[in-house]
């Protein structure tokens, strides 16, 4: 009775959705072109809906299921779901710290090389470590920091590099990951903008010893809040784990007891013997796990991820050929090597354009474009960061470029090529009238 009650709910689900996600009219000035955003269908909300009747509220066999294979769609080894990916970043970094990892235990006062023209939460673990953070510029055109101008910033006390690739764009992941293999320095690629991009034809978040993801509603595939933390380190992955669940040195399950068959037999610690192995701490963790409800979600919008990628590529490439030859605008360009998968379009206007970014932001946000500043532009210069301790290699002139005069655009697979085409002519009815 419970099963056929329950394919009844779900059957009335799908066609719920069937019912209420139609295809709508675009209306150019009236239908909201959204610069990202989830693209969801009936098996998504049939995962949700069926994950609620089953009551899988906590972590478990969904959550283990989406790490399995997210893991292997990106051929690595291990894959750890957290609740979203600013988690992600600060359990990758805190994970270093581990007495387990013996002498390259990073601790308090080691330098982190990044940039400030990023996202805050790719920067913010390395201060709530207690490291310093090492800011170097980027490309104008890529966003992304060079090869180059990472190695000049490798100091004494530098252990490790964090850098996020921009807006899908894969930085020199290959000749960064070298210069750390070289230099014994760990890298963690904040991949959460950038799941699906290709480097030198290996997948972004390969390269580096952790690489996170976010899948908040605006990234390349969704669970609502959510993101992960890679590896294809055993020892890290473990860590990793430890450090997610509270601490905790037991790897049993939610709800499983006794998977080692010792769980009474270890001596850690100053603990007295015979004690708990199930509420034995080894490090000073969080609880960043996932539930199985994003999780479920996470599954059915995995089989799409490729589709996704082919969809961001054809709208940046489509805006692009839109926008050539556009007065006043420096247009992006992947770094070379690279095949991104894009979570946005940048743009940054010249110093001769003739006008400031608000009156164009102004002008696309009355026709319903929505745009976005590149995130911080240059954290340096933000409130919560001017009594921070870090150190700057060279200068930050495009950051400040950034900052004062670069914006993005969707190309997310919501939209249409419809879309594409109004906020290109937009773009270039402003740039050119305002000449």
């Amino acid at each position: 009775m419970a099963r056929e009650a329950k394919r009844l709910i779900l059957e009335s689900v799908a066609k719920y959705h069937q019912e209420t996600a139609g295809d709508t009219e675009f209306i150019p000035g009236v239908t909201p072109v959204l610069p990202s955003g989830a693209v969801l269908t009936a098996e998504d909300r049939v995962a949700l809906v069926e994950a609620a009747l089953d009551m899988r509220i906590a972590a478990g066999v969904s959550s283990r299921r989406f790490e399995r294979q997210f893991a292997k769609a990106l051929g690595l080894r291990k894959a750890h779901l957290t609740n979203s990916g600013s988690s992600a970043n600060l359990l990758a970094l805190s994970s270093l710290t581990s007495p387990q990892l013996g002498d390259r235990r990073m601790k308090p006062g080691d330098e982190v090389i990044t940039v400030a023209a990023g996202f805050p939460t790719t920067v913010n673990p390395i201060f709530q470590n207690g490291m310093t953070p090492v800011f170097v510029d980027v490309e104008l055109g890529t966003y992304n920091a060079t090869a180059e101008r990472v190695a000049a910033a490798i100091g004494p006390k530098t252990r490790a590099i964090m850098i996020a690739h921009a807006l899908g764009n894969p930085y020199e992941v290959d000749e960064i990951a070298r210069l750390a293999d070289e230099h014994d320095l760990f890298l963690i690629e904040d991949n959460c903008d950038a799941v699906g991009s290709l480097h030198r034809g290996r997948f972004t978040g390969t390269f580096g010893d952790l690489a996170t993801t976010s899948f908040y509603p605006a990234h390349h595939i969704t669970t609502g809040e959510g993101g992960c933390v890679l590896t294809d380190n055993l020892v890290l992955a473990r860590i990793v784990e430890s450090m997610r669940d509270w601490g905790r040195d037991c790897w049993c399950e939610p709800g499983e007891d006794d998977t080692c068959h010792k769980r009474f037999r270890y001596q850690l610690g100053d603990l007295p013997p015979q004690y708990d192995h199930k509420y034995t701490f080894s490090h000073v963790g969080y609880n960043l796990k996932g539930t199985d409800i994003q999780a479920a979600l996470g599954v059915t919008q995995l089989t799409r991820l490729e589709e996704f990628g082919a969809a961001r590529r054809r709208n940046w490439q489509r805006l692009r050929d839109g926008l050539e030859g556009t007065p006043g605008f420096l247009l992006p360009l992947a770094t070379p090597g690279s095949d991104p998968s894009w979570f946005g379009f940048a743009i940054t206007l010249t110093d001769d354009a003739g006008y400031d970014r608000y009156e164009l932001l102004r002008f696309l946000g009355d026709r319903k474009i929505g745009t976005r500043l590149l995130f911080a532009g240059n954290l340096t210069r933000h409130p919560g960061y001017l009594d921070r301790e870090f150190r700057v290699v060279g200068d930050l002139t495009n950051s400040d470029v950034i900052l004062e005069r670069t914006f993005w655009v969707g190309v997310y697979p919501g939209l249409t090529s419809e879309m594409i085409d109004y906020v290109a002519a937009s773009l270039r009815e402003f740039a050119r009238g305002a000449r």
